[in-house]
């Protein structure tokens, strides 16, 4: 390690559009650096977790240093970092760039330029990243290598020079690749004599050695024995580790400049890491704290709730431990008249949740309840005062509102040309307006849309799929406010409100959604002694209604002979049974009707 100097350094990360190839050309590079045996290797090897290998999707950006061997002779370390390429997690793609000199763009030949593609490479553009484009899957028979190359050069505004053409599955082009990130992507750049200054680019939770910091070494070195501090959040530490990822995590003696590494403290709290933080020397250290990162905000709040009182100490657990290497996630405590004790959550989307829900299930063995996802709405009081809301239960009284305003999305839709009325009248129908068209080559056009927010969470990304034969893709990014008309909409049970079923609901889609639910929740909660209307209500007004039918005890079986003023002696006894019990019997909702609502809604919606 003492003898590669900073010259002979290259940090760089890959991006693209999901499903182009990121992760397999990682194993390619791995396996051709030869960082990692070949017994060990594997498809998808970067992809530690479980649910990244099932979905096939990168959840978490993954590092991993090697050593290189160039065509003149010299060996070069080589500091790779993969990344997802859903949108939700571009986050996780602008903090890894934050570690970067350089990044290799994949686009893949036989679907060409897509709207993840143009997101990235702006990014990475704001970073002042130098890009490598590399055009994947040139040996499938429908790549066309010319088209793609020109939407590179006119789309994205990128010089290819000499075209890599690869197939990151065989192996073909991998050499090129290895050679161009020598050739063309800058090493590191220090401040001689400097004080230490290293970035924090995430950070995740050891049950045995606690919180495992992963930073960018800016400026000095780390070594252990070394006592540091975070300059966010002035917490000290002594280092009792540093190291590398091979792609495990290798301890070594020093941390130098342009390295990217981990470090392990005597820190044990999780919230007291900082993802942008500097790290510096705990004395003389550096006054100057690095640029960092922007602050993300969650954009879609859902509440989650265990099933079992008992457990509510154990998910709360488990939230913070998710958030320590995940900043973008956030949670506060709240409390359900239905449910009980349980949090409110923020994530950046949809597959973002789901993703975390499925992580507290199968890594905490947590049994969660989540309600309806919803948006974070701005209320303007008719005294002036702005306020927002996560939840409709903290909505305050309406001869308070002057007006409710719900957050916008820029949406850049890229889909084949055929379908592009399908895919007009789906954002029409939720409430988005076309601002462009733009032709992207003979077959596809890029679309911009303004969307509220709230119209595309549950199933909006499946609809454009399915309209495009799978051939659309969206990116998206948030635009600010606009006034609606926006109501607020209880469900009741039996006359009572049920606050976990409370949704903010435009009130053109009022009625349908009132209908929708009181018609699944008709259908998942089981029979009682009593009929049970199921009503939508804004206000005191009612907009639909379902009854769960009560069942029937028949009590007439006993009796055999007689007269038939027996019967109906017995009958009218149940009748007024059944009279009280409506009166002062409580609606028991099973937790299964909970998630069968919620789910039911979502897939129907």
């Amino acid at each position: 390690m003492d003898e590669i100097t900073l010259d002979h350094i290259r940090n760089f990360c890959i991006i693209a559009h999901i499903d182009h190839g990121k992760t397999t050309l990682s194993d390619r590079i791995l396996e051709a650096t030869k960082a990692i045996d070949l017994r060990q290797l594997r498809e998808q090897t970067l992809d530690a977790m479980d649910l990244e290998r099932e979905r096939g999707i990168t959840i978490k950006s993954h590092p991993v240093s090697m050593m290189y061997t160039a065509r003149d002779g010299k060996t070069y370390r080589f500091n790779l970092i993969d990344t997802p390429g859903h949108v939700d997690f571009s986050y996780e793609v602008s903090r890894s760039m934050g570690a970067c000199e350089g990044a290799i763009l994949v686009v893949d030949a036989a679907q060409g330029v897509e709207a993840q593609t143009v997101a990235n490479t702006y990014l990475a553009i704001d970073n002042n990243l130098e890009i490598v484009p590399v055009l994947n899957k040139v040996d499938l028979p429908g790549a066309d290598v010319e088209e793609t190359t020109r939407q590179i050069v006119e789309v994205l505004g990128i010089p290819m020079g000499a075209p890599l053409h690869i197939s990151a599955k065989t192996g073909v082009g991998i050499a090129e690749v290895l050679e161009a990130i020598v050739e063309r992507i800058h090493p590191p750049a220090t401040r001689e004599g400097a004080p230490l200054r290293a970035l924090v680019f995430d950070s995740v939770f050891d049950i045995y050695r606690g919180v495992i910091t992963y930073v960018r070494v800016m400026d000095g070195s780390l070594k252990v024995g070394d006592s540091v501090e975070f300059m966010g959040s002035g917490i000290s530490t002594l280092i009792r580790e540093v190291g590398i990822f091979s792609p495990t995590q290798k301890p070594v003696e020093v941390l130098e400049a342009g390295q990217v590494g981990y470090l392990v403290g005597t820190i044990k709290n999780p919230a007291d890491i900082k993802i942008g933080d500097t790290v510096t020397s705990a004395k003389d250290g550096a006054t100057e704290r690095l640029p960092g990162f922007k602050d993300v905000r969650p954009m879609v709040f859902s509440g989650i709730y265990p099933v079992s009182t008992d457990e509510y100490e154990k998910v709360r657990t488990g939230l913070e431990k998710l958030h320590l290497n995940d900043a973008a996630f956030s949670f506060h405590p709240e409390s359900s008249v239905a449910l009980g004790f349980g949090f409110r959550c923020g994530f950046l989307g949809l597959l973002h949740m789901e993703v975390v829900q499925e992580r507290l299930r199968r890594e905490f063995d947590l049994d969660i309840i989540s309600t309806h996802p919803a948006v974070i709405y701005r209320i303007v009081l008719r005294d002036g005062e702005v306020m927002e809301i996560d939840n409709p239960v903290h909505l305050p009284d309406l001869t308070r509102i002057e007006q409710i305003e719900e957050p916008m999305i820029k949406a850049t839709i890229i889909c084949p040309g055929d379908c592009i009325g399908d895919i007009m009248r789906i954002v029409l129908d939720r409430r988005g307006e076309l601002k462009t068209t733009e032709s992207l080559d003979a077959r596809r056009v890029i679309l911009s849309c303004a969307l509220p927010l709230n119209e595309i969470l549950i199933d909006f990304h499946d609809m454009l799929k399915s309209v495009s034969h799978g051939y659309a893709s969206m990116d998206y990014e948030p635009c600010g406010y606009q006034a609606s008309s926006i109501v607020k909409m209880d469900i009741l049970l039996n006359g009572e409100v049920v606050d976990a079923f409370s949704c903010m609901v435009h009130k053109d889609k009022a009625v349908a959604r009132g209908r929708q639910i009181c018609k699944a929740l008709s259908e998942a909660i089981p029979s009682h002694m009593f009929k049970i209307p199921v009503q939508a209500a804004i206000g005191r007004t009612i907009i639909a209604r379902e009854d769960i039918r009560p069942f029937r005890k028949d009590v007439t079986a006993k009796l055999y002979g007689g007269d038939v003023t027996r019967k109906q002696k017995v009958l009218k006894k149940q009748k007024e049974g059944k009279k009280r019990m409506k009166e002062f019997g409580q609606v028991n909702v099973p937790q299964s009707a909970f998630i069968a609502v919620l789910r039911g809604t979502s897939d129907e919606d």
